[in-house]
C-alpha cells in the first residue's frame, strides 16, 4: 500500500455520466461532481479516507469543444482505465530535485485548477511529463499549496485494499519508484497497468 503518500487514483473513462452510473450499480456508492476543468474535463470523486480519494475523469460534456481533451490520453480512449495516480508533497520544488538526483525526472511543475459545483475555485500545483512515467505507473506529485483537499469534503467513502501494478520491466519501473520515494507492489506481465482491489458494500471491485 502506498499510504500515507497517496493523494488520489485517476481512472479516465470516456463518457462520464454512463461511467458513474456503471460505478454506482458495481459498487453502491454514488461518486459525487467534483468540477471543471479548463482543459475540457470533468471529474467525479469517491473517497478512500481524509487524505486521499478515487477520481473518475472524462470529457467535460457541458464543455463547447469539438475536439476531446488529451488528458491521459482521453482522446484516444474507448473504454476505462485506471490511468495513474498522485502522491502528495508539502514541497514539490525539493520533492522534484530528489528524484532527478536519483536518476528519474517527475516533469516540469505546473499550475492547474478546477471550479467546484459551489463556484469554489481550487488550484494547484503539480508534475507533468511530456510522457507519463512507465505508462502511468509512476506517479506524478501534486501540491495543494494550501487549498482544501478533496478529500476532506465529505466524499462517500469506500476501501481501498490494494493498488498494484504490471509491467513487462518491472525493475524499471521499481527504480523510477524508488527515486520519487514511494512504494508499489509491480509484478511480469504482458503490458504496463494499474490494479486498484476496492471494497465496496457490494464486496470487492476491481478497476484496471
Amino acid at each position: 500500500m502506498t499510504e500515507p503518500q497517496l493523494d488520489h487514483i485517476v481512472y479516465t473513462v470516456p463518457d462520464l455520466a454512463a461511467a458513474v452510473a456503471d460505478f454506482t450499480v458495481r459498487t453502491g456508492v454514488s461518486p459525487v461532481p467534483g468540477g471543471r476543468h479548463p482543459s475540457g474535463t470533468a471529474n467525479y470523486l469517491v473517497g478512500f479516507g481524509p487524505t486521499s480519494y478515487l477520481e473518475i475523469l472524462g470529457p467535460d460534456p457541458e464543455a463547447d469543444a469539438t475536439d476531446r481533451p488529451a488528458t491521459f490520453g482521453l482522446d484516444t480512449l474507448t473504454e476505462p482505465r485506471l490511468a495513474t495516480w498522485a502522491v502528495h508533497t508539502d514541497d514539490i520544488e525539493n520533492a522534484v530535485s530528489l528524484a532527478r538526483e536519483h536518476g528519474y525526472d517527475p516533469g516540469e511543475i505546473q499550475p492547474l485548477s478546477r471550479r467546484r459545483p459551489d463556484g469554489v475555485l481550487l488550484s494547484w500545483r503539480l508534475t507533468r511529463r511530456t510522457e507519463r512515467g512507465a505508462d502511468g505507473l509512476v506517479p506524478f506529485l501534486i501540491d495543494w499549496t494550501g487549498a482544501e483537499h478533496p478529500a476532506s469534503s465529505r466524499l462517500p467513502q469506500l476501501g481501498l485494499t490494494s493498488l498494484t501494478a504490471t509491467h513487462p520491466d518491472p525493475t524499471a519501473v521499481r527504480r523510477y519508484l524508488a527515486a520519487v520515494g514511494v512504494e508499489l507492489e509491480v509484478t511480469a506481465g504482458p503490458r504496463a497497468a494499474l490494479e486498484a482491489l476496492l471494497d465496496t458494500p457490494r464486496g470487492p471491485v476491481t478497476l484496471r
